[in-house]
C-alpha cells in the first residue's frame, strides 16, 4: 500500500510570518512550555513530573543528551523543549482499539506527523493482518510468537533488520543487541548512522575513540568556545545555560553558521528572573556566516595562518601527534581563493577569527549536523581536530572536542553494542561471558537496511523507538522499501508516521516511557544513560503507566527473546526482565569502563566513562598518537540558477517529534512547509518573498545522470541565510536528499548539502 500525500494543517499560503523580534518579543518560551505541560497532563501532572526531570532521584529528560551539571542543580533543572517533550510523554491523551476502529490506516496516512503526534499515548498491541484496512487489538503473547514466527521462518538472520532509537536506556540497548546477535546477525542500524556517524569516523581516527573530550565543568574554564554547525537554541537549549556561565567567566563564543540563530545571538535565561527581563544575554562575539559546507575550508585556512604566524603548541605536537608534517606541507600551499569561494567570507574575517584561537589557551570547539552530513563530513571534522592539535587542546582543563549528541541516549546505546561494525574486543566479551556464538560479518547501517528492503534482502523490520520514515532520507524510497517487508515492528510510546507505512503485517508495541514507574518482580526498577560527555547515570521515572498493558522496552526484548531462541537459549532471559541489575551486573563484565557498575551508578551523579585522550593524553589509534590527517580541500559547486539546500529542525521540534507549528526564533507561526531563502537571491532568480513555489532537487547519479526529485506547495520567506545556500525543516523535506548520496567512510545522508532549484507554482 502506497502512503497518501499528507494534508497540510493550515493553508501554508497563509501562514503569518513575522519577524524574529518581533515574536520573540511575545510570550517567553519558559511560559510556553508550561502552558503546554498543563494542557497536555493538567496542573498536578505538570508539576509531579517536572520538579524530577532531570534531577538525581528522578527521570532523565527524553529529549536532547547535554549533561546535567556536577553538584548543585537547579530546581527546574530542564529547558522549554524538555519540558514539551515530557508533556507529549506524560499526556493524559489517550490511544485506544476504539481509535483505531474509528480510523482506517489509509485514513491515518492522510495526517500530518503533528497531528498523529498529538493523539496520545498507545495503551496496547496492535496488528494490522494481511490486507486488513484498520489496526486491530492482539495479546502480547500472540505477538511475541507471531514476530518469532516470521523471524524463524527467514531463510538467513541478515534477512532481519533491527533499528534502534536513542532514547532506549543502556540496559535495554545492551540486551537489544544481545537479542539480535544471539538471532545471528550484526543487522543493528540506529539513528547514529544519520547523525553523528561522522563525527565518531573522524574521531576514532583522529583521537582513537569516537566521543568528545570535554565536560560541563570545561565549559566554565574555557578562554574560547567555537560553535560550528549548530543551533543551541533549538536543538540543545541547556546548552545556552553553559554559554552563558561561560560569558561570565570572560569566555568568547564564535558562531559558525549558514543561518543567524537566535539563541545563539542573544539568550534570555528562563532559570532566573533577571534572565526573563531586558536583552538578554549577547552571546556570540563572532558570527561567522558561512556557506553550507565551508567549514573544511575555513578551518583548513585556520590551519594555514596558525603555521604561518607559528603560534602553536610544538611541545604538544612532537609529543603526542603523527603526521604533522605532511599535514603541514598540505595546508601551507592553501589555494585562498578555493577558501573564499567555499566559505563565502572574507579573508579579513577569517583572519580575525584565527587571531582568536591564538588569544585562547582554553579552547572548546563544538559541532552538530552541520558538519556531519555533507559528503566531506569526516574529512571536515577532522580539519576542526588538526587545528585543535595545533594549539594543543585536548587533554587539558577547558579545552577539547565536543560533538553534541541530540537523542538523550544516542551515545549510550552505542557503548552498549548498538551498531552494525562493533570492534572485535567487544564481540569476543560477549562470546565469553554468554557462552554464545556472535557473528563477526558487518551488518547493515540505516542506508544500507533501506537499500536491502527495497531489494527484497530485509523482510523482517524491528525498530525499539524512533520514527523510522520522518527520520530517514528519501521519504518515498523509505516508504517502498518497508511495505516491500513480511513483516514490520514498531516499539512505542506515541504514534507516529512509522506505523501508517507498513509490512504486510503490521504490530505496534506500546512501551513505558521515561516518565513512568517500572516496577518488576523484584521491586521498583531504574535505568541508566549515558550523555555527550560521557556521564553514566540514573533514570527513574515515577508516574503511573498510562496503561497496565504497557511493558518495559526490557521485558519486551526478554519476552521477545524467549519465544524467538527458545527455552534453551543459555542466556537468562528471565532473570533479567525480573531485576535490571542483573543486566548490569553482565554490562560490568562485557562493557569497556563499566565494571562495578551496579556500585557506580548509585553515586549521585554517576560516574564518567573513561577517555584516554581528556585523561592523560593517550591515544588508541593506529600510530599511538593524534593524527593529524591531510585532506583535499572540498568546494561544493552549484550549477547557475541553483542552491545549496540543508535541512533544519523548528524550534517547536525536536528530532522527528513536532510539538507545535510555530518557530520563534525564526519568526514563523502556523505553519512548517517554508523555505528560508536570502532576500539577495530572491531578487536574482525572479520571485517574491511570500511567494509559493515547488522545491525540486537535483542529484548527479552517475551513470544515469541527473536525478530529479521533488517536494511541493513551499513558502518562501525571505531570511538572512548565507548568499547561495537556502533551508527547510524535516521531515518535510526529506524525500528531497538521495538516500544514495552519503557521507564519505561513515555513511551518513548528505541532508545538509542538496542542490535545489525553486519553481513557481
Amino acid at each position: 500500500m502506497s502512503s497518501k500525500p499528507p494534508q497540510h494543517d493550515v493553508d501554508e499560503s497563509e501562514l503569518e510570518v513575522c519577524t524574529p523580534k518581533t515574536w520573540a518579543a511575545g510570550i517567553p518560551g519558559v511560559l510556553v512550555s508550561l502552558d503546554r505541560a498543563v494542557e497536555q497532563m493538567g496542573v498536578g501532572r505538570t508539576v509531579k513530573t517536572l520538579r524530577l526531570l532531570n534531577q538525581r532521584e528522578g527521570f532523565d529528560c527524553p529529549g536532547c543528551a547535554w549533561p546535567e551539571p556536577q553538584g548543585h542543580r537547579k530546581m527546574a533543572e530542564f529547558c522549554e523543549n524538555g519540558a514539551k517533550a515530557v508533556a507529549e510523554e506524560a499526556t493524559k491523551r489517550r490511544i485506544g482499539p476504539e481509535f483505531f476502529a474509528e480510523h482506517s490506516v489509509e485514513s491515518l496516512q492522510t495526517k500530518t506527523d503533528y497531528w498523529l503526534g498529538q493523539q496520545g499515548r498507545l495503551t496496547e498491541p496492535m496488528v494490522l493482518k494481511p490486507g486488513a484496512t484498520h489496526y486491530t487489538p492482539i495479546s502480547w503473547d500472540a505477538a511475541f510468537t507471531l514476530v518469532a514466527e516470521e523471524l524463524n521462518a527467514l531463510a538467513s538472520p541478515d534477512e532481519a533488520i533491527f533499528y534502534t532509537s536513542g532514547r532506549t536506556s543502556n540496559e535495554a540497548a545492551f540486551l537489544y543487541q544481545l537479542l539480535v546477535r544471539s538471532f545471528g546477525t550484526n543487522n543493528l542500524p540506529d539513528c547514529s548512522n544519520m547523525c553523528h556517524e561522522s563525527s565518531g569516523a573522524a574521531l576514532n581516527q583522529t583521537i582513537g575513540i569516537g566521543k568528545g573530550s570535554v565536560s560541563i565543568k570545561d565549559f566554565e574554564l574555557a578562554d574560547l568556545i567555537v560553535v560550528i554547525g549548530q543551533n543551541p537554541g533549538t536543538n540543545h537549549p541547556r546548552m545556552l545555560s553553559a554559554l552563558e556561565d561561560a560569558k561570565k567567566n570572560g569566555a568568547k563564543i564564535i558562531a559558525v553558521n549558514p543561518l543567524p540563530e537566535a539563541g545563539l545571538m542573544r539568550f534570555k535565561n528562563p532559570q532566573n528572573v533577571a534572565g526573563l527581563v531586558g536583552r538578554g544575554t549577547a552571546l556570540c562575539d563572532e558570527f561567522v556566516q558561512i556557506r553550507v559546507g565551508g567549514d573544511q575550508a575555513l578551518f583548513q585556512a585556520i590551519g594555514h595562518l596558525l603555521l604561518q604566524w607559528d603560534k602553536v603548541d610544538k611541545d604538544f605536537i612532537n609529543a603526542k601527534t603523527h603526521g604533522f608534517e605532511e599535514y603541514a606541507a598540505h595546508v601551507r600551499d592553501l589555494d585562498w581563493d578555493g577558501v573564499l569561494t567555499a566559505t563565502g567570507l572574507t579573508r579579513e574575517q577569517i583572519t580575525r577569527v584565527a587571531g582568536m584561537f591564538v588569544d585562547s589557551q582554553r579552547t572548546i570547539a563544538c559541532w552538530a549536523m552541520g558538519l556531519t552530513q555533507h559528503k566531506h563530513s569526516v574529512p571536515t571534522i577532522r580539519e576542526v581536530t588538526n587545528v585543535m592539535f595545533l594549539r594543543g587542546m585536548i587533554g587539558k582543563p577547558g579545552a577539547g572536542l565536543c560533538p553534541v549528541r541530540g537523542h538523550s541516549n544516542v551515545q549510550g546505546d552505542r557503548t552498549m553494542g548498538i551498531y552494525e561494525k562493533m570492534p572485535e574486543k567487544f564481540l569476543l566479551a560477549l562470546e565469553t561471558e554468554f557462552g554464545i556464538p556472535v557473528p563477526r560479518k558487518h551488518g547493515f547501517d540505516t542506508v544500507d537496511a533501506i537499500n536491502a528492503m527495497r531489494h527484497g534482502r530485509g523482510k523482517v523490520f524491528i525498530a525499539m523507538g524512533g520514527n523510522f520514515v520522518s527520520a530517514t532520507p528519501d521519504t518515498p524510497v523509505t516508504e517502498k522499501a518497508l511495505e516491500q517487508c513480511s513483516l514490520t515492528v514498531h516499539v512505542s510510546t506515541k504514534l507516529n508516521r512509522s506505523h501508517v507505512i507498513h509490512g504486510r503485517t503490521a504490530l505496534i508495541l506500546p512501551a513505558l516511557g521515561r516518565t513512568e514507574s517500572d516496577v518488576q518482580h523484584s521491586g521498583e526498577q531504574f535505568v541508566t544513560v549515558e550523555d555527550s560527555m560521557s556521564v553514566v547515570h540514573r533514570s527513574r521515572g515515577r508516574l503511573k503507566p498510562a496503561s497496565d498493558q504497557l511493558l518495559s522496552e526490557i521485558s519486551i526484548v526478554c519476552r521477545l527473546a524467549r519465544k524467538v531462541l527458545g527455552n534453551s537459549h543459555p542466556v537468562a532471559w528471565e532473570e533479567f526482565e525480573k531485576d535490571y541489575d542483573v543486566i548490569r551486573e553482565h554490562i560490568s563484565r562485557v562493557v569497556p569502563g563499566c565494571t562495578d557498575y551496579n556500585t557506580r551508578v548509585r553515586q549521585p551523579d554517576g560516574f564518567v566513562l573513561p577517555h584516554p585522550p581528556r585523561d592523560s593524553q593517550e591515544f588508541a589509534t593506529t600510530t599511538g598518537k593524534a593524527n593529524f590527517t591531510a585532506s583535499p580541500m572540498t568546494v561544493i559547486e552549484v550549477p547557475e540558477g541553483r542552491l545549496l539546500m540543508q535541512t533544519l529542525r523548528s524550534h517547536d521540534q525536536y528530532n522527528t517529534t513536532i510539538y507545535g507549528l510555530d518557530d520563534r526564533y525564526r519568526g514563523v507561526k502556523d505553519g512548517r512547509r517554508v523555505v528560508f531563502v536570502n532576500p539577495d537571491d530572491i531578487k536574482a532568480l525572479g520571485f517574491k518573498d511570500g511567494q509559493m513555489v515547488n522545491i525540486i532537487s537535483e542529484w548527479k547519479d552517475d551513470p544515469t545522470g541527473v536525478v530529479e526529485r521533488r517536494a511541493e506547495s513551499f513558502r518562501i520567506v525571505s531570511y538572512s541565510t548565507a548568499r547561495g545556500c537556502v533551508a527547510t525543516y524535516f521531515p518535510e523535506a526529506n524525500p528531497l536528499v538521495p538516500l544514495d548520496s552519503k557521507a564519505d567512510i561513515s555513511g551518513t545522508p548528505t541532508s545538509k548539502s542538496v542542490i535545489v532549484r525553486l519553481e513557481a507554482i
